[in-house]
């Protein structure tokens, strides 16, 4: 059994007058959906990846569909230069950032005894590192203005296990750990740390680098037989940006309809 997903949302002003950067919003994934949901909020929004053809393309296609081309820079998470460039350069633009939505991450597919220090590496240096970069550049603007809303992309398999996952899925876990830890220290400045969880979010990218009959494997553990639009789970993270969510911090919202 499929369930449908429901037409896509309208906007009902949740991010009027709020200035938010997504960083890895190229593609058709999560961030994407969270440029282009934050701008039919009311958001203006800049964008960030680490594929400077993909980005062009991002923001082309954002204009198509909002009828606004947001700004754009350049930034691999990995390297801290790029992360206090991206930061300075969103300053720049856009006067002050109101929220900063934290979607970059890399996976990857290999057991344990066959995981090479690199692959290791490189998921934990851009999924939780990366995203410890960012808040580290951002949350000085943010406290200095004493208001601001961060929303890290998490996972559910921060709680869950799966096989060959085991880099992801400690990078996940930290990232979870991270937020409800941030949140602590930004409350005194009036900013909120939270995150989402999807279990599992379906685009093209996704399909291109899953090995045969795992996503449909995944799929089948789906409540609604699917996995979630990219949007579904930016509504989440629209909810977290705004003023609805005032009294959440240090939350790790699931997006999921896995069962347990």
């Amino acid at each position: 059994m499929t369930v449908k997903p429901p037409p896509y949302p309208t906007g009902h002003a949740l991010l009027a007058g709020k200035n938010v950067l997504v960083t890895a919003a190229a593609g058709t994934g999560i961030g994407f959906a969270a440029a282009r949901r934050a701008s039919e909020e009311g958001a203006t929004v800049m964008i960030s990846d680490i594929h400077e053809r993909r980005l062009g393309e991002a923001a082309a296609e954002l204009e198509r569909l909002t009828g606004r081309r947001p700004p754009t820079a350049l930034c691999n998470v990995a390297e801290e230069a790029q992360v206090r460039a991206l930061v300075d350069a969103a300053v720049a633009e856009l006067g002050h950032v109101d929220v900063l939505i934290n979607n970059a991450g890399l996976g990857g597919n290999a057991p344990i005894v066959e995981m090479t220090d690199d692959q290791w590496n490189a998921v934990i240096g851009i999924t939780l590192t990366g995203t410890f970069r960012m808040l580290r550049a951002m949350l000085p603007h943010m406290y200095r203005r004493g208001t601001g809303a961060v929303v890290n992309n998490a996972s559910v398999l921060g709680w869950r296990a799966q096989e060959r996952q085991a880099h992801y899925a400690a990078a996940k876990a930290g990232v979870m750990a991270l937020t409800r830890c941030v949140a602590l220290e930004a409350a005194e400045h009036g900013v909120r740390v939270n995150a989402v969880a999807p279990s599992l979010a379906t685009h093209k990218f996704l399909t291109k680098v899953m090995p045969d009959g795992l996503l449909e494997e995944l799929e089948q553990k789906e409540a609604f037989g699917r996995g979630a639009e990219p949007w579904e789970v930016a509504n989440v993270m629209m909810f977290l940006a705004s003023d609805l969510s005032s009294y959440m911090t240090g939350e790790c919202v699931a997006v999921s309809s896995q069962h347990p």
